[in-house]
């Protein structure tokens, strides 16, 4: 089960011009507000990266209006591990549990979720907040986390689950972003 004070939030290259391709975006951009949303309600903090802003744009302005106080780091490294700037904000953070959202699936999300895990988090991945330009690729990348025992979630999921509770200061916010 989730602690509150344990977890950190990565989104991942949520940029203008790879979004523009992915598989159901607006089912992803609706799981990722959500998702954000409730987490900044929990008081979660979060991480934000894009690979390459300079050709792959920033971060879509529907996401990036919700990531008013939080850091947003380029990195060039597919894994966000494998970049020196992610790698110390992530260290920095003292939190042992990664949850991971963002796009692609099979190559940023997937990298940055085994060097995690084989660098001693643990890591759950949000299924329904990423997503890559093909179904098959998307699944073939959440299939191959899941084999290296990374964990599955879903925005509902970790939401109550972080809150545990009906009785939590955030369940009226949280059941509000949910409708």
């Amino acid at each position: 089960m989730s602690d509150p004070g344990s977890t950190l939030f990565l989104l991942i290259d949520v940029q203008d011009r790879l979004y523009k391709a992915m598989h159901e975006k607006e089912k992803l951009a609706s799981s990722l507000g959500i998702l954000i949303r409730g987490l900044q309600l929990m008081g979660i903090p979060m991480i934000a990266t894009e690979q390459y802003p300079k050709g792959i744009g920033p971060t879509i302005p529907e996401i990036s209006g919700l990531l008013e106080s939080v850091p947003v780091l380029s990195k060039m490294s597919f894994s966000c591990w494998g970049d020196p700037g992610c790698r110390e904000a992530i260290s920095s953070s003292d939190r042992a549990r990664i949850l991971i959202a963002g796009i692609e699936a099979h190559v940023c999300v997937y990298q940055t979720a085994i060097d995690l895990a084989r660098s001693g988090y643990e890591v759950d991945i949000v299924a329904d907040a990423v997503s890559s330009r093909t179904p098959f690729n998307r699944d073939t990348g959440l299939a191959r986390m899941r084999d290296r025992g990374i964990g599955m979630t879903s925005v509902e999921i970790v939401l109550f689950e972080l809150m545990r509770t009906a009785e939590s200061e955030e369940f009226r916010g949280i059941s509000k972003i949910l409708k």
